[in-house]
């Protein structure tokens, strides 16, 4: 059965069907087409196009159709070009002449738009919950290694001191702004296109209000050929999908450095690590470089679709079948990469001593002093000549920086700068990197993920 045999003579040729068919891929959003079907019923029953006895019957059929899908007992026909011909061909069979009604006022533009938007709407609110989780698992490791710190990086050249839990919210809040991003997104695309039909309604009774409010959408379409045409939503979401991914390979990099010989700042655990099938001694970050390549493959799945929207006329188009892969393979990979960075996060020692040893070299004071002669009325510029040429002459002379200090600037106020620690406490300014705004910044991330929970 095709659903638009009536127009032609000949069967669609076998080079034309493997280009068409989507069901190869589309058959996960199964459970999304049968509760849109299942309200588009219950939305024909309350005007009157289905008898209650016939709205029961379709209603009961698509709950077995469901549940041959569950089951792995749903078997494709020969003719079922997606999900959506394969159910209301099973629809037909099941329920003779009432299952032919269940496309009564639909088109399948409509169809497949209010499927995709369901599909799209959990999978927004699953991601958010997987970045949730991870923002958690940073926090637990800031508060688990409360006083651990190592040297914050500019160019990847030591800059500042910064505590290990600041450096880890840091990602945090980048990941409650990628959740934000999903949220809005997911308000923004719970508008129902149901109702629209092909793209220009329907002369049938029908009330999209009823289908919207049972899907629990918004509000239906204000306008039927954007509701059929509009991938914004998906675009969106792949958008929103590729940044976030970024932000994890930028933790997976930062985890490969952190892993490495060469930092030595952390270790992972033997379940989050790989070996060598040539090395004996080997001990891979494989999950911080997969991370790490994931992001490329976000990236061009969002601008694989941005080229395919970019040119086409109102309204609905065949190209637009081209929306779904991109979307699932996006959905599924950064949910893989959020799971497996969230366990290798959990299972990562932190070697405290190492880093440490790194931020108090003594070149990370150079700011602190220069800061300490602004407090005596030296203008900024000047300052920052006066200890960058100290700094100099402490490279040239490969003496220590602090001797240098004690022996130019005379002032023994200066010394107490270089003990352990010292530049870290000094950084004391709202948001700054020390231990008096720790808490305070985990209180805020605790809101902010408090508050996404609260909108999921």
């Amino acid at each position: 059965m095709t659903l638009w045999g009536g127009r032609f003579s000949v069967a669609m040729d076998e080079s034309l069907w493997n280009l068409s068919e989507s069901y190869s891929f589309d058959h996960v959003l199964y459970e999304h087409d049968i509760r849109g079907s299942s309200a588009h019923v219950r939305g024909l029953a309350a005007v009157g196009l289905l008898s209650d006895e016939e709205s029961a019957t379709l209603l009961a059929t698509l709950e077995e159709i469901r549940v041959e899908f569950e089951s792995g007992s749903f078997e494709r026909g020969p003719s079922d070009e997606d999900v959506h011909t394969a159910i209301e061909r099973r629809a037909t069979e099941l329920a003779g002449d009432v299952g032919a009604k269940l496309h009564t006022g639909r088109s399948r533009n409509d169809q497949v738009a209010t499927t995709l938007r369901l599909f799209t709407r959990d999978a927004l609110a699953e991601v958010a919950r997987a970045g949730l989780f991870l923002v958690d698992v940073l926090l637990e490791i800031g508060d688990d290694n409360e006083n651990a710190y190592l040297p914050g990086y500019t160019h990847l050249q030591r800059a500042q001191p910064v505590l290990l839990s600041h450096h880890l919210n840091a990602h945090a809040f980048a990941l409650l702004r990628d959740v934000d991003r999903l949220l809005d997104a997911r308000d923004r695309l719970n508008v129902s296109p149901l109702g629209a039909g092909a793209l220009a309604g329907t002369s049938l009774a029908i009330d999209p209000s009823i289908a919207a409010g049972l899907l629990g959408f918004d509000a239906p379409f204000a306008n039927s050929m954007d509701a059929v045409s509009d991938r914004d939503f998906v675009a969106e979401t792949l958008f929103d999908v590729a940044l976030m991914g970024v932000h994890l390979s930028r933790m997976g990099e930062e985890l490969v450095l952190w892993t490495s010989a060469e930092f030595d700042f952390a270790s992972l655990g033997d379940d989050f690590t790989t070996g060598s099938s040539m090395l004996p001694q080997k001990k891979n970050s494989d999950v911080a470089e997969l991370a790490r390549g994931k992001s490329g493959r976000l990236v061009g799945n969002l601008t694989g679709l941005l080229v395919v929207l970019k040119g086409l006329p109102l309204s609905y188009n065949r190209d637009l079948q081209e929306d779904k892969e991109p979307l699932f393979d996006s959905a599924r990979q950064i949910l893989l990469v959020l799971r497996a960075l969230s366990g290798a996060y959990r299972s990562m020692t932190f070697h405290a001593d190492v880093a440490k040893a790194a931020a108090v070299d003594q070149f990370l004071v150079a700011i602190d002093i220069a800061e300490e002669l602004v407090a005596d009325g030296v203008p900024f510029r000047q300052a920052h000549e006066i200890v960058g040429k100290l700094v100099a002459q402490a490279v040239d002379q490969q003496r220590p920086f602090r001797d240098v200090v004690a022996a130019s600037l005379t002032h023994q106020r200066f010394d107490h700068l270089f003990d352990d620690g010292a530049a870290l406490e000094r950084r004391r300014s709202p948001g700054a990197s020390g231990p008096a705004s720790r808490r305070a910044q985990a209180q805020r991330l605790r809101l902010g993920a408090d508050e996404a929970r609260e909108r999921l």
